[in-house]
């Protein structure tokens, strides 16, 4: 990236020789993303992100859509927002929308999607790894349901690209949407995978940039850490995978018998780096602890958690994806996440886990304190009533 800011200045669409280099950096950075999928380097076109990427496709799908009279889009119950709420806006244009409900785990029944598209349905979108709750869906079935019926097929596939094999050569997806900050890469950069004919109309008008399809003079040194992120995500795949798994289900294994948190997701079907619970016992919900509190407490102990999508942290309402799951709203008001990464070690998980637990008797200690004086506060003001009486 720093030679790209420093000596590939130029701007690739340019004929001269700086313009040519800042081509070649473009176009090593897209074989790079390619090869994370197997995918041919024409297919792929840089974004800004995961969630440009998203609505690229929901905006450009409904751009070439065949006319009927009612068009139909299939998502999820568990969608992240920047799928979830482009299906909203095809809704009030006129679109009829489909969410598919999944069961506990998060997971979506194939036979539901099966059943849920008709004549007018156009376009599903999928989501691949659920970022709350870390549940894989079965993307290969669902995608073969959709091409069986000649439906346009999308995935979100920004939490699994680098933790779990994608070959979209076997994957049967028309768009698959990918972020660079995922995989180590610079903030700010994303791709979109375009199956080979399908059509998509651009989302961004001006001057061709990527072959017409998104238009914008391409940010050159974004996109060169994406490619070098990526190619180094594919080379170390199968052993970091298998060893953030280890950590993973460690982690899981050291909170066991906090019978506070209950884990949510799928435990068999899940990305491999990631954990997450609810708080699930009265005393600690009638304690007023939530998931921020534990954020707030883990952050002071030096550790990075998130109580739901990073993307929402900021709200106060329980999450979309936990209730779609079943999850009681005073449950999901307690939801924990916890990402594990390259720098994450075996020390890291065992520190966390005692950490957890130490904040949470602390906290419940807290509140049985202030429970007592309060109790003692009114015994108090009612023998004074008595008194005063």
């Amino acid at each position: 990236m720093q030679h790209a800011l420093e000596t590939d200045w130029g701007n690739p669409s340019s004929l001269h020789d700086w313009g040519r280099q800042a081509a070649t950096v473009l176009e090593t950075a897209r074989f790079q993303v390619a090869g994370l999928l197997n995918a041919p380097p024409e297919s792929i076109a840089f974004t800004s992100g995961g969630t440009e990427s998203n609505n690229w496709v929901f905006a450009g799908v409904a751009a070439t859509a065949e006319r009927v009279d009612l068009p139909h889009a299939i998502v999820s119950q568990v969608e992240h927002s920047a799928v979830s709420k482009p299906a909203t806006m095809l809704e009030k244009s006129g679109w009829r929308v489909t969410r598919l409900p999944v069961n506990a785990a998060g997971r979506i029944d194939p036979e539901t999607l099966a059943a849920a598209i008709d004549p007018e349905t156009i376009f599903i979108s999928i989501i691949y790894g659920q970022s709350e709750v870390g549940t894989l869906q079965p993307i290969a079935e669902l995608g073969a349901i959709a091409r069986r019926a000649g439906v346009l097929f999308h995935t979100d596939a920004v939490q699994v690209a680098g933790r779990v094999p994608i070959d979209v050569t076997e994957l049967p997806v028309d768009f698959l949407s990918l972020s660079s900050h995922k995989l180590y890469g610079p903030k700010g950069a994303g791709a979109l995978y375009r199956r080979p004919g399908s059509a998509l109309a651009p989302l961004l008008l001006g001057g061709g940039q990527e072959s017409g399809a998104r238009s914008g003079t391409e940010a050159v040194p974004n996109i060169a850490g994406f490619g070098v992120a990526a190619e180094l995500a594919a080379a170390e795949l199968e052993t970091e995978s298998a060893r953030l798994r280890a950590l993973r289900d460690r982690l899981f294994d050291r909170l066991a018998h906090r019978t506070e948190l209950r884990p949510t997701g799928d435990r068999v079907h899940r990305l491999p780096h990631h954990v997450s619970f609810v708080l699930q016992d009265e005393a600690s919900i009638e304690a007023g602890i939530s998931g921020r509190t534990l954020v707030k407490q883990l952050d002071l102990a030096g550790i990075a958690a998130s109580s739901g999508s990073a993307c929402n942290s900021g709200t106060l309402s329980p999450s979309g994806v936990l209730t779609a799951m079943g999850v009681d709203e005073r449950e999901a008001r307690g939801a924990l996440r916890l990402t594990l990464g390259r720098s994450t070690t075996l020390a890291d998980v065992d520190w966390v886990a005692i950490a957890i637990g130490q904040i949470l008797d602390r906290l419940k200690g807290e509140e049985r304190s202030m429970s007592t004086e309060r109790s003692r506060s009114r015994s108090i003001g009612e023998a004074n009533s008595v008194v005063l009486g």
